[in-house]
């Protein structure tokens, strides 16, 4: 069942842009699976919120987790690496994916739920709390625990194919096997101290490291995505920045691959 709906995520992302005329590229997706018991959800709790959900909350006896991480092409990161604000081909490529991600939990609840069990709809952000700038199920958090990759220094999360892209999540009662996680780090900084780009790209001061620890302050991330210069366009409004993710090693691979 695991390589059914891998294929079935794989084949909709291939079509998605020729089906809906979109304009942005996508890179094939990284898709993994969690035991929804695993101990690591409870922890979630303590670790971002205590009104985090678990996915019993979203889908009764639920089983398992499916997670899927959608990578932008080369040339969409590399427009948003110049400039204070994000470029136009980022924003539009956010707006894009988060669609895309949308429509595909759609489509994957028509699947699953025509096989007789249940599935999850969940949107891209999920119940967003704006006093606390967390939301009620991190899509990374997940993403980590179904052993897709890795959070960076900045907090941003790294798969095999970088970090570069947005992460989506469906919950269901269909027994999957788990993703195995591994305990190696992608990120250059954990990994041996090196690196730390993503923190000088930040362009509102956002990252300090204090003592080998990096103390993030989500108010200023959040001001230079939200309360700044917010293009409106006819599909939707560019409140994104992406400026520590991209021309960095981490953009586009798991650089600890990269020799």
């Amino acid at each position: 069942m695991n390589r059914e709906i891998a294929e079935l995520i794989t084949e909709y992302v291939k079509n998605y842009k020729e089906l809906k005329h979109c304009e942005t590229d996508w890179r094939d997706p990284i898709i993994g699976f969690a035991d929804a018991k695993d101990e690591l959800f409870p922890k979630l709790k303590e670790i971002i919120g205590p009104s985090h959900a678990l996915p019993s909350d979203l889908v009764p006896n639920a089983k398992s987790v499916i997670t899927f991480f959608i990578p932008y092409s080369k040339e969409i990161v590399e427009s948003n690496i110049a400039e204070e604000e994000s470029s136009r081909m980022w924003d539009i490529s956010y707006i894009e994916t988060n669609n895309l991600i949308d429509d595909l939990t759609k489509y994957l609840y028509e699947k699953i739920t025509a096989k007789g069990f249940k599935s999850s709809l969940i949107p891209p952000t999920y119940n967003y709390d704006e006093v606390k700038l967390i939301s009620d199920w991190s899509h990374r958090s997940v993403a980590y625990i179904s052993g897709i990759g890795k959070f960076g220094l900045n907090n941003m999360f790294i798969t095999e194919s970088g970090c570069c892209g947005r992460l989506g999540s469906v919950v269901t009662d269909i027994e999957l096997t788990p993703t195995t996680r591994t305990d190696e780090e992608y990120c250059l900084y954990k990994y041996n101290g090196s690196c730390k780009k993503c923190v000088n790209r930040c362009v509102n001061n956002a990252f300090l490291i204090q003592d080998s620890t990096v103390v993030f302050d989500r108010k200023k991330c959040n001001e230079q995505i939200y309360d700044k210069i917010i293009p409106v366009y006819p599909i939707g409004v560019g409140d994104t920045c992406g400026k520590c993710m991209c021309g960095v090693p981490c953009s586009l691979v798991n650089p600890r691959k990269v020799k």
